[in-house]
């Protein structure tokens, strides 16, 4: 009995040690397994993480890329502006330098067409007046009366008058008093075949109650002393007076005294 004791005892105690055994190993089991698990479990959240992380870096990266290429655009685009802008100024400049030139040439053109001007009437100024000479030799037998009356014999009354009588024979020469242009060759009804010159400054001269005209013709140039007719009889307001030449002096058509003006 005490051998089948021992044995069974024995027995009893191999199985708890197998027993404890197996629970150590399947507790250790168990233990490894959570703790594999675990970290499994952590290396998944880790790589997940990690993923996420390479994820956002690789759209901070693709972000950095596309605000470098604006950024590359940007200056580009800023270069070409700060060209244009270069350029435009340039131009700008250079367009007010023409504008400049232009307005010099202008102003140059306008300062020579002025000074064109005033030199033309400074010549126009400096024109002098006709010098005029005695065209017949001759007595003053009636003056110049604009202002008074004098007396006509053929008319028989006391009258004006705008020029003076020289006397002088028949077929006298009668010269041109001043240079000038013939304006017109004529038969005034009251002083007879009459010619009439024209001179510089509005001055002209008229030659009346003559014989002949036909040394000159109108729009001829005469000098002065040159011969325009000869002494006659023709004016008939005149015509009871001996011969002799009525002659006057013209400013703007406004009748001067010829004795003030006969050198």
């Amino acid at each position: 009995m005490r051998r089948e004791r021992r044995g069974f005892n024995k027995n009893n105690m191999d199985i708890k040690r197998i027993l404890y055994t197996a629970g150590g190993v399947l507790s250790i089991s168990i233990i490894t397994f959570i703790a594999m698990f675990l970290l499994n479990s952590g290396n998944t959240q880790d790589r997940t993480r990690i993923a996420e992380f390479n994820t956002q870096i690789m759209s901070e990266n693709s972000s950095v890329e596309e605000t470098s290429s604006q950024m590359g655009k940007t200056v580009n685009e800023m270069e070409n502006e700060e060209t244009n802008i270069v350029t435009n100024e340039i131009s700008e400049e250079n367009s007010k330098e023409d504008e400049k030139k232009y307005a010099v040439n202008t102003s140059n053109v306008e300062g020579e067409k002025i000074e064109g001007s005033k030199n033309e009437e400074k010549e126009e100024e400096t024109v002098k007046d006709p010098e005029f000479k005695m065209p017949v030799e001759g007595e003053i037998i009636r003056e110049y009366a604009k202002d008074n009356l004098v007396y006509s014999t053929t008319l028989d009354e006391w009258i004006t008058h705008n020029g003076i009588d020289i006397a002088a024979e028949k077929t006298t020469v009668v010269t041109a008093s001043a240079e000038g242009t013939v304006k017109s060759i004529k038969n005034d009804p009251r002083y007879g075949l009459t010619v009439v010159i024209e001179h510089v400054n509005g001055y002209s001269s008229v030659y009346s109650n003559l014989l002949t005209a036909e040394f000159v013709e109108e729009g001829e140039k005469v000098k002065q002393g040159q011969t325009i007719g000869t002494v006659g009889n023709t004016a008939t307001f005149e015509i009871a007076d001996e011969a002799h030449l009525h002659f006057e002096i013209l400013k703007d058509n406004e009748s001067l005294d010829p004795e003030l003006y006969i050198k």
